[in-house]
C-alpha cells in the first residue's frame, strides 16, 4: 500500500524528516540591512528569500551582501534583498531521499538547503543535519552487529 505523494520504493528518511522545519527567511522586500542583522542573530552566513505565500526567490549569502552592495558602494539600508535574488536556487523537495540531498549540497558546493514542496518553502536543511543522521546510523549499525554475535 502506497500514500498518496510518497514514492512507493522510497525507503528511508526524506528532506522532510530531517530539515529544520518553518526555517527563517529573509523577505524579499527587506533591506539588505536587514537581512545582515538577521545572519548575525541566527549566526548563519546564508537565509532564503521569500516573496508572496512563502514562496522560495533565491538563497541570499554574506557573500553576496560583500560582493553585490559593499563591493559596490550601494547602501545595504536601501537594497532590497530580492534584488540580489538571481537565478533559480538549488533546493531539495520535501520527498527527496537524504542521499539525493547529500549529493545536491556536494555538485553545488553549499552547505545549506532550502526544502520546499510545490515551490513553497518547507524548511532548511544543513549539512550537520546530514553528518548526525549518518552519524546515528553509523552507531546504530554498529549495536546492531554486536547484537547479533
Amino acid at each position: 500500500m502506497t500514500l498518496a505523494g510518497h514514492h512507493h520504493d522510497q525507503i528511508g528518511p526524506t528532506a522532510r524528516d530531517i530539515m529544520t522545519p518553518g526555517c527563517h527567511c529573509v523577505r524579499a522586500d527587506d533591506t539588505v540591512l536587514a537581512a545582515a542583522r538577521r545572519m548575525v542573530e541566527l549566526e548563519v552566513g546564508a537565509l532564503p528569500i521569500c516573496g508572496a505565500g512563502d514562496r522560495l526567490e533565491g538563497m541570499l549569502t554574506d557573500r553576496d551582501i560583500v560582493v553585490k552592495v559593499v563591493a559596490r558602494h550601494r547602501d545595504p539600508a536601501e537594497v532590497r534583498a530580492g534584488e540580489l535574488a538571481a537565478g533559480v536556487p538549488v533546493v531539495a523537495q520535501a520527498d527527496d531521499d537524504v542521499e539525493r540531498v547529500r549529493q545536491l549540497m556536494a555538485d553545488h558546493q553549499v552547505r545549506r538547503l532550502p526544502v520546499v514542496d510545490r515551490r513553497k518553502l518547507v524548511g532548511l536543511i544543513a549539512q550537520a543535519d546530514i553528518a548526525r543522521l549518518l552519524e546515528h546510523r553509523a552507531s546504530g549499525e554498529v549495536v546492531e552487529a554486536i547484537s547479533q554475535e
